[in-house]
């Protein structure tokens, strides 16, 4: 009796190992196995029979990892206290495989945490380099079975791992399809004597040789895929799929080894081949899409720019993608660092939890090195960029999954939401005609029974959601409306409660008019002033900047801002506190209704900046017609200076909360949730992050500041607010298009059941219908959706022209 190994399922041979009364093929397997089980990890096993591999001998092989230059252009990240690396792992195969790589740190206490991204084989690792390095992260994996590999080459140029199993598979899939029909024209063409009776056993025994690949190779990822569904208990749409491959492959060989006839290998092999076509045209088509988005999306954030002129030193907001090597940048306080940089000049206090998940500052001096990712915490502070952005490094920061929110568990998309009732009435309706056929007619009970499996395969199911909202993804991306992930578009169109923040989201900072009322400010007074104002993001603070005379730039010896309230600062002898009238302590001016910003000077109470808002273009349009379908609120940290002038301006019934806190606007937002409401929250991404968080779509404004923000799902250009009702009509349109997709996949479906049910459909037939009938589906959602956004914005345009 063969004996397989417990760890990778390889022969024994005739002496195995046998350890724990469990037989090995090596040392190496059952040191892993020691492993796994000193760590309470055997479970591990549990998930899929034999799923490792044979470790490889790794003494020695990766001493190249101990050289600070080679790690240095392999990690992501590298503080001297903790790295990140992503690592492409190609023996990762299955369940059990993201179970083990995301439990690494059960191995070993140093890492923090590991991401796998199974599409791409690649695990992204975060360790402390106290006592673990690279080296041995590395060696680990290898040790346990799952030796990455590492091409400096690759990693220098950024080239991408690819996996060609897909191509391979379709070849070969499409070879025996091609040979068995051609060994079938005997048949087809129900050739005598010399063809038929001298070559019969030589052509059906190749058409079977053919089939082997196809079925154990090219068709493994369903069988696979159906039997992890069915061992936890789910009916995925693999299921019948497998199911029909299956019944052709034991039916077509009992026919040949029993001399009755020829089988249906020409349908075996054209089924899988059509399978595999579809799901190559899918990737293609999705890679594109994916691709254009990727590379157009560049986010509105901004970055202030310093550049020496004949004059003294000017400043500029440039997009994040214009950044070159060498550029010298401004970061204000709560500020993301775009780029790898060195600090010039400040005190950094960079929060690094955007990358690693640790929340602890660390404290950065002139000289060292800073890493894009990392928030800036204590004050402005001037780096220079020691490389250009890379925008999809921004994009993996942005959907890393330290930030998914605990309400993603509670959601389900629509595809979901239908396929699981899909497989068990394709099963069904199988069963049913299958054992009706049994009795009327056995002869046609195996082709109606694989050609219902077949023409109802879920491909047109599966396919149509994630192409329409990639589709609209790109559209939105377009008009400068982007999007965390597709899954946003759906919680779009369930919405019905709008909530917009006042200041920097409905008013816009480029506009505002300021009149300064108070004590004249001493020309060292208003250098600090204008200083500390440098320091911060707050809209109000950017605008008052801007507003003030010039002043020679200094680094300031303290700086702290607290959220909602206001700011601190030391320069030598000198301070300043600059915020609402209650926390530079003037009681006083509490009451007053203008929109200000006070300022207090060595504990001596000087004046305040009154600000004239200037709301957005078309804002009275936009609330017109948001008011017909949502509730609309106004929730504003700022006092009610102009709540009488906004009910003339917005909508009867527009409910309006001021002197909001920021717990205050997030607590409020969970009430609502409470009575079953679905809240978009509009805010400016700094004071807002919370409620931006707590809402189901928080959209972040994006105006000349870096509003890069884990708080929210997407970010709209200050230029684009009019669109938000555009952006809105037209998520519930894409859902809209998804579920008439879906009736005429379901239409398709029920015309083809009817004559495989009546025994009018051939396995072949039905294997060319149902690719044919995905890709319809395919360029029907794709060019629907390119309609519907092309005629929502030109719409737009024209009501905004008008």
């Amino acid at each position: 009796m063969q004996q397989t190994c417990f760890h990778c399922g390889s022969d024994c041979g005739k002496s195995p190992i046998v350890y724990d009364e469990k037989n090995f093929c090596c040392h190496g397997c059952q040191t892993v196995y020691e492993i796994f089980s000193t760590n309470n990890l055997s479970c591990y096993y549990d998930l899929q029979s034999a799923p490792g591999a044979i470790p490889q001998e790794i003494e020695g092989k990766y001493d190249y990892l101990d050289h600070p230059d080679i790690i240095e252009k392999l990690v992501e990240f590298n503080d001297g206290i903790i790295q990140v690396i992503n690592l492409y792992i190609p023996h990762m195969h299955c369940s059990s495989c993201i179970w083990i790589l995301e439990n690494l740190n059960q191995l070993q206490p140093e890492i923090k945490s590991s991401q796998v991204n199974f599409p791409k084989k690649t695990v992204r690792i975060t360790f402390k380099t106290e006592n673990l390095n690279l080296k041995e992260v590395v060696k680990l994996l290898s040790a346990i079975g799952y030796e990455p590999y590492i091409s400096l080459s690759d990693y220098a140029e950024g080239k991408k791992q690819v996996d060609r199993s897909l191509i391979y598979k379709l070849g070969i899939a499409g070879f025996a399809f091609g040979n068995v029909m051609f060994l079938s024209f005997p048949e087809y063409f129900e050739v005598s004597e010399f063809w038929l009776e001298k070559y019969k056993y030589l052509f059906r025994g190749l058409m079977f040789a053919f089939s082997l690949p196809v079925v154990f190779y090219a068709a493994q990822e369903y069988f696979v895929s159906a039997y992890k569904g069915l061992r936890s208990k789910i009916l995925n749409i693999d299921v019948p799929i497998a199911l029909g491959i299956l019944v052709l492959f034991i039916r077509s060989s009992a026919e040949i080894f029993t001399d009755t006839g020829t089988g249906f290998f020409d349908s075996l092999t054209g089924l899988v081949f059509f399978l595999l076509l579809g799901k190559f045209f899918q990737q293609k088509t999705y890679s594109f899409l994916s691709f254009e988005r990727d590379y157009k999306s560049y986010f509105p954030i901004a970055v202030t720019k310093i550049s020496k002129t004949q004059t003294g030193t000017k400043e500029e907001n440039i997009q994040v993608y214009e950044i070159k090597e060498g550029d010298r940048l401004l970061i204000r306080n709560a500020e993301l660092l775009p780029v790898d940089s060195i600090l010039i000049s400040g005190k950094g206090q960079i929060d690094y939890s955007f990358v690693t998940g640790e929340s602890e500052p660390v404290t950065k001096v002139s000289g060292d090195k800073l890493f894009a990712g990392g928030k800036q915490l204590a004050g402005a502070i001037e780096v220079e960029a020691i490389k250009s952005v890379e925008q999809s490094y921004l994009t993996q920061l942005w959907s890393n999954d330290v930030f998914a929110k605990d309400r993603e568990q509670g959601f389900v998309g629509i595809t979901n939401a239908i396929s699981k009732y899909f497989t068990w009435a394709v099963l069904s309706i199988a069963l049913l005609a299958t054992g009706y056929w049994l009795v009327a007619d056995s002869s046609l009970a195996i082709n109606v029974l694989t050609s219902v499996l077949i023409i109802a395969c879920p491909c047109a199911l599966a396919l149509s959601t994630p192409f329409a909202l990639g589709n609209m993804l790109r559209i939105f991306g377009r008009q400068k409306f982007y999007l965390k992930n597709a899954s946003v578009i759906e919680k779009l169109a369930r919405t019905d409660t709008l909530i917009f923040d006042k200041t920097g989201t409905i008013t816009t900072n480029k506009k505002n008019r300021i009149a300064y009322e108070g004590m004249a400010l001493s020309e060292e007074e208003e250098s600090l002033l204008k200083n500390t104002l440098r320091s911060s993001n707050h809209p109000l603070s950017r605008a008052l900047y801007n507003f003030l005379a010039d002043q020679d730039i200094q680094i300031l010896d303290d700086f702290e801002e607290i959220t909602g309230k206001g700011m601190h600062a030391k320069k030598a002898e000198n301070s300043i506190d600059v915020g609402s009238a209650k926390f530079v302590g003037n009681e006083a001016e509490t009451e007053a209704l203008a929109t200000s910003v006070h300022v207090k000077t060595n504990d001596s109470y000087k004046g305040k900046y009154v600000f004239h808002n200037q709301y957005r273009d078309g804002i009275k349009e936009l609330f017109k017609q948001l008011k017909e379908d949502y509730n609309l609120i106004i929730l504003s940290g700022d006092n009610q200076g102009e709540k009488k002038y906004l009910q003339e301006l917005l909508p009867q019934g527009t409910d309006m909360l001021f002197n909001q806190k920021p717990e205050d606007k997030l607590n409020y937002i969970k009430t609502l949730q409470l009575e079953g409401k679905k809240v978009i929250m509009v805010g400016d991404g700094l004071n807002d992050a919370g409620a931006l968080a707590q809402s189901e779509v928080g959209i972040s404004i994006a105006e000349n500041v870096n509003v890069f923000s884990p708080a929210c799902d997407a970010i709209l250009e200050a230029g684009q607010f009019s669109k938000i009702n555009a952006f809105i009509q037209a998520s519930k349109q894409t859902v809209g298009i998804i579920k008439a997709s879906f009736t005429l996949s379901f239409i398709y479906n029920v015309i083809g059941l009817y004559f495989a049910v009546t025994g009018q459909l051939s396995p072949i037939i039905a294997a060319i219908l149902m690719p044919l009938s995905s890709i319809s589906v395919l360029v029907f959602v794709t060019v629907l959706t390119n309609l519907k956004g092309r005629k929502l914005f030109k719409k737009h345009q024209d009501e905004s022209r008008a």
